[in-house]
């Protein structure tokens, strides 16, 4: 299941009890962000954490040649950026905007308040952390031992997950071919090769950046994650 490779912490907000929830709309504090501007950059100290309230947003780590490694994109209504203020740390990562977005900036303080006051954000935050941890570990045998072509196959059923709008017909992934090439470990002139086989073979269309999935039960057969 494409679950195996997207953690999102969507439903901690949701399950919350009422008067939990309204602690947070108190603390939020929202700001707009530009496409491309950035949120966080990796080795910088947090003083605090985000949630995403609309728009998309990517995380990131550069490899030793300067070029970045997408490990996740965030959609409205996940938290993120809590890792390293629950370990005290630096950030491991960076994350962008990849889309005008409006989040909310919550500080250490008042998260940690809300830990210690709400015993059901501890369990969903915990629930979350775990979810993560899986995520990753399959994300990192999949870039190590899967193909191009399985890599950008699952990689677009992750998006199609990503972009998909409940009521609403068809989805469109509306991402960069760099950002989708940073996503499959590949580079662009790859991806290209690859997305062309795809169109060919009619599992997928394409109009200007934008991509639509036409037949996901062969993408799903191509990446191969049972």
């Amino acid at each position: 299941m494409i679950t195996k490779f997207t953690f999102n912490s969507q439903y901690i907000l949701s399950e919350l009890p009422s008067a939990d929830k309204e602690l947070f709309e108190k603390i939020m504090v929202d700001k707009k962000y530009r496409k491309n501007h950035p949120i966080f950059t990796e080795g910088t100290l947090p003083s605090g954490i985000f949630y995403l309230q609309s728009g998309k947003v990517k995380k990131y780590k550069m490899d030793n040649d300067g070029r970045e490694q997408i490990i996740y994109i965030y959609n409205a209504g996940e938290f993120f950026g809590y890792s390293s203020v629950l370990s005290e740390s630096t950030y491991g990562d960076t994350a962008v905007a990849i889309e005008n977005a409006i989040i909310s900036f919550i500080t250490i303080k008042d998260f940690n308040e809300i830990l210690d006051e709400s015993s059901s954000f501890s369990r969903l935050l915990l629930k979350s952390l775990s979810h993560e941890f899986g995520v990753l570990a399959n994300l990192m045998a999949v870039l190590s031992q899967r193909t191009v072509r399985e890599r950008v196959a699952l990689n677009l059923l992750i998006l199609h997950d990503k972009y998909k709008v409940d009521g609403v017909a068809h989805t469109y992934i509306m991402l960069s071919r760099s950002d989708l090439a940073n996503m499959a470990g590949t580079v662009i002139e790859t991806l290209a090769r690859v997305l062309h086989d795809f169109k060919y073979d009619k599992l997928i269309s394409t109009d200007g950046r934008k991509i639509q999935l036409l037949n996901i039960e062969r993408l799903v057969q191509i990446a191969n994650f049972y």
